[in-house]
């Protein structure tokens, strides 16, 4: 047993050698849905809280993004987000997909899929009712 935990000790301080790029894209302000939309202060409050970390270019990482595999879980999930819905690039999409994305955002966030609790730490803040 103590053979067994000492591999699982020293596997976890190797992959900790192998951190996420935590690099966000340029910002691009005049695409953003906050700003395209113009969207009610406290609605935007709430889409920044709940969606922003991981359905845009503006990711802010918790702490434990430090440590793996937590933070290879965290980045394939931010990369995955980006892929389907990035508001920070949002006026890139044509008008009908831009209101069919906002209505998948609709039944996500009704049916509870979204946003998510475990991966944020700000998501716990601001939780859509």
């Amino acid at each position: 047993m103590k053979k067994v935990l000492t591999v699982i000790l020293v596997a976890f301080i190797i992959i900790q050698f192998f951190p996420i790029d935590k690099t966000n894209p340029a910002p691009t302000p005049g695409m953003d849905f906050l700003k395209i939309k113009n969207t009610q202060t406290e609605i935007a409050k709430l889409i920044k809280v709940s969606c922003y970390d991981c359905h845009s270019n503006e990711t802010t990482y918790p702490w434990y993004s430090n440590i793996a595999p937590a933070s290879w879980i965290m980045k394939n999930h931010i990369d995955e987000g980006r892929k389907e819905l990035n508001f920070s690039t949002f006026a890139m999409y044509e008008q009908k997909d831009q209101a069919h994305k906002l209505q998948e955002c609709i039944e996500m966030v009704e049916s509870k899929e979204m946003p998510l609790d475990f991966l944020f730490y700000r998501t716990s803040k601001c939780k859509v009712k």
